[in-house]
């Protein structure tokens, strides 16, 4: 009798099971809802009150950046949780499936523009994320268990489903929001979440029991660990530090924006001379810092010095989403106020053909994928394959819509929001080069490719900092060339293929299987903390444009990213020998 893995491999597709590309179309889609409401959520916030499509330009760009840095934080803190409500309730196909629902009501919340339902969709993206994010790649490792030679294929193809979402994500509801409507922008990101959600759905019978609930059996305790260690449960001092500096953490995020937006401060009392902010912070990061030295401290050298490794590149982590993340916020603003976005002529022309290629070849190749799934699987899940073709129809339409639209016209304005499609655009086209560099004799150290990578993000600033040299203290628009901003997304780019996919690779090697649930859960708190960083110095950008320039602004995240990135090059032999011989 076949098992479900072995059913599931019956059926290939690009020499991979097509249960896999049911899961590539299903984060498409949920990606393109993502990003595509990413990049126009603080657009939509600062956009004047008047004009074609007004926007809430009542909001000043620091509450603006506080509130998305605090949704964008919390995207990474929830999937802990949901990942153990599926490992212990639901299993993983149930928690993908609820967190679609919850997030296309998220998103249908937003498209009605009023600042209750803003915040009940953003609420109800964080919590859908947080089922679906863990779970989906979960299905995946499931499905590879005894085929691991093909585990790192199928991990390429499904990044290139997250790719594929945030570009077309990006694309069109950027297109529809920031020229036609933001209801129709935030619309459409919620349209694709829920065909997502139907084509995931009615595919469930082709993988069998994979990711189904989880069956109610007693699992053995490990009584003779692989290295020799010593079991470290969780004590209950433990237990009431997580749940008091998670208190502390999590009140404080909500409460970040809350007091810049709505003037109500929870921590607003004075311990001593210290604020209550002040102190809470304080307070919070010392006991998070006890709880973490006191359980590591209780394993084996060899382990311990691992965790610690792991910690130390958590902690450059931080520097690196900080800065990364303006992305979405004070480069979007940049682009808006201080681009030269307006073409005409040949330039205009050139444009045009560029966006047309960009545009067409990537969901050409996908509508070919599209094809081949349908081909293998249509007698099996039918409807979820007819449900996935009505979406590509959609898609082809905006798109054919919209070339048609700009080639009527004389003159283009390029959107602001188009450049978000750039990092995506050079991941796709660049991340093989970086894969035969790793895979190479000249493959360097983790060190070095943490360090290489922050001072390629810190140069992609540098090159903003000369762009905008010339714009006048306190000046709100200017027409910087638009050149700079694509350097700067490139060498962006670069520096997160050299860091982002690295630092989870080596937290997989380095940290024993019993505890990578505990390591990962850490190493999302600092992309939580960074985010919350990059959302939190974005909204500095006023402030320090008034009493300095915005060369000045973007010099600060050239120049931390390069010390950061010094810093742990010169910390190369310690972090070997933490390591202990993980390559």
């Amino acid at each position: 009798m076949n098992t479900d893995i072995e059913n599931l491999f019956k059926d290939k597709v690009l020499g991979h099971p097509a249960g896999l590309f049911v899961l590539f179309f299903t984060e498409m889609w949920e990606r393109f809802s993502f990003y595509g409401m990413r990049v126009l959520l603080v657009i939509f916030l600062t956009q004047p009150l008047f004009g074609e499509n007004p926007g809430w330009a009542n909001w000043p760009r620091e509450h603006a950046l506080a509130l998305f840095g605090t949704y964008a934080s919390l995207l990474y803190l929830t999937p802990i949780l949901g990942g153990y409500i599926a490992d212990k309730i639901t299993g993983y196909r149930w928690a993908v499936t609820i967190g679609c629902l919850i997030m296309t009501f998220g998103h249908v919340a937003m498209a009605f523009e009023t600042e209750a339902t803003l915040y009940f969709g953003l609420a109800l993206l964080v919590i859908g994320t947080g089922l679906f994010k863990p779970n989906i790649t979960s299905i995946i490792s499931e499905m590879y268990k005894g085929n691991d030679s093909k585990k790192d294929g199928a991990y390429t193809i499904y990044y290139m489903g997250v790719n594929a979402g945030a570009f077309f994500g990006i694309m069109l509801c950027g297109y529809l929001g920031e020229n036609y409507s933001w209801a129709l922008g935030f619309g459409l990101a919620g349209v694709f979440m829920l065909l997502g959600t139907i084509q995931f759905w009615l595919s469930k019978n082709i993988f069998g029991e994979i990711g189904a609930k989880p069956k109610k059996e007693v699992a053995e305790k490990e009584t003779v660990l692989e290295d020799g260690d010593k079991l470290n449960p969780f004590t209950l001092i433990d237990k009431i530090l997580i749940a008091i500096t998670a208190t502390i953490g999590l009140t404080w995020l909500i409460n970040d924006p809350m007091s810049k937006i709505r003037g109500i401060n929870l921590f607003d009392f004075k311990v001593g001379s210290y604020e209550g902010t002040t102190f809470m912070i304080v307070l919070g990061i010392l006991l998070f810092v006890y709880l973490i030295v006191s359980r590591i401290i209780r394993y084996s050298p060899t382990v311990r010095d691992r965790m610690i490794a792991v910690g130390i590149f958590a902690f450059f982590t931080i520097f690196f989403w900080a800065a990364f993340e303006q992305a979405a916020g004070s480069l979007n603003i940049f682009a808006r106020d201080y681009t030269a976005r307006d073409l005409s002529g040949s330039s205009a022309l050139v444009f045009k053909i560029i966006d047309t290629i960009l545009t067409v070849v990537p969901l050409a190749i996908i509508s070919w994928v599209l094809y081949l799934l349908f081909k293998k699987t249509f007698s099996k899940i039918g409807l979820s394959n007819i449900v996935l073709s009505i979406s590509f129809i959609i898609i082809w339409g905006i798109v054919v819509w919209k070339l048609n639209n700009e080639f009527s016209k004389d003159t283009t304005e390029v959107g602001a929001t188009w450049f978000g499609i750039l990092n995506s655009f050079f991941i796709i086209a660049l991340a093989p080069l970086f894969s035969k560099w790793w895979e190479s004799k000249y493959n360097p150290s983790v060190a070095f490719k943490y360090g290489f990578g922050l001072g390629l993000l810190g140069f992609g600033f540098a090159l903003l900092a000369f762009g905008s040299s010339d714009i006048p203290q306190g000046a709100k628009t200017a027409s910087v060339s638009m050149i700079w901003l694509i350097l700067a997304y490139l060498f962006h780019t670069l520096g997160e293929l050299c860091l982002s996919p690295v630092g989870l690779s080596y937290l997989s090697k380095l940290v024993p299987g019993r505890m990578i649930a505990f390591m990962f859960g850490i190493w999302y708190l600092a992309i939580a903390i960074g985010q919350k960083a990059a959302g939190t110095l974005g909204g500095m950008i006023d402030e320090i444009t008034a009493n300095y320039n915005l060369s000045t602004f973007f010099l600060i995240f050239t120049i931390v990213p390069i010390v950061a990135g010094g810093l742990i090059i010169l910390l190369n032999p310690v972090l070997k020998k933490l390591m202990h011989g993980v390559k």
